[in-house]
Parts: structure tokens; sequence; C-alpha cells
């Protein structure tokens, strides 16, 4: 697995690729939940570019297998988005994207929150010590999980 930190933004090819897979992986997330109109799903490759934050990818190869994107705040880091396409998925890419968001916290926070009903990702935040916070429906019906990982600080 090849990790890379690059900005969707400067390479179009590039956000062509992070939308395919955000599309894949967020397509099962909304089976899971039984809803699609999340809004990963409902997202262009204008607006996956324009977002600013911090990303990282994980490549098997030439193939664009996973990803990350979170933003920072002096208290807490909040992952956006953590995808990994279907046919990569079991595979710990997750955990390993996951450990890359966790290291640059220093000490911080981090906040998550994800589909209610999709098992998989609940499971992964809480095997990797997250804990429960909250669950909210946002409109237009569809019910979160929100989940945070102490800081050390």
């Amino acid at each position: 697995m090849i990790f890379s930190s690059p900005d969707p933004a400067a390479d179009p090819y590039l956000a062509r690729a992070v939308l395919s897979l955000q599309r894949a992986s967020y397509a099962v997330e909304a089976d899971l939940i039984g809803d699609h109109r999340l809004p990963p799903l409902q997202e262009d490759q204008h607006q996956l570019a324009a977002w600013r934050g911090r990303w990282v990818l994980a490549w098997d190869g030439v193939d664009l297998v996973g990803a990350v994107a979170w933003s920072e705040a002096e208290s807490h880091l909040e992952i956006e988005k953590l995808m990994i396409g279907p046919a990569a998925m079991r595979r710990g890419i997750g955990s390993a994207l996951l450990g890359r968001v966790v290291a640059c916290a220093s000490g911080r926070r981090v906040l998550v929150t994800t589909g209610r009903d999709n098992v998989p990702a609940v499971s992964l935040y809480r095997k990797h010590g997250f804990a429960h916070e909250a669950d909210v429906r946002v409109p237009p019906g569809i019910w979160i999980s929100r989940l945070a990982l102490a800081g050390s600080a």
C-alpha cells in the first residue's frame, strides 16, 4: 500500500478519481442505511476540489483504493470523509487511513460522523477507541452517529 497526500484541486484527473471512489464507497453506505440522499453522492468534481482540508490517499499500485479527508482546528480534527473502494473493503485500508489522521491530531480530539446504521464504519471507529457521543437526525431524515476519540493533551 502506498500513501500520498495530494490536493485534488491541483489535478483534475485526481479529482475525478477521488470522486469515482467517493461515489462507489458512499453507495455502499447508502445501501446500508437505506437512503441514497447522502451529500457525498450529490457532490460533483468541482465541489470536491473546492473543499479545503487535508487528504491522504491509499494506492494499490496505480489503483486508488481509499481516501480520508479532514479539517483541523486548534482543539480538534474533524474527519469529513473516509472512503474505501468496495473491492478493497475489509483489507485494513480504513484502519491505516484512520491511523494517519490520528497521528496528525497531536493529542487533539478527533471527531467523525457516520450513518447510524453503517455498522462496518461504526465498528471501525469503536475498534480504534472512538466513543459514541450522540445520534442526530439530520434533514431530510437521515440518522447519523457522532463519535469522538479523546485527545491526549
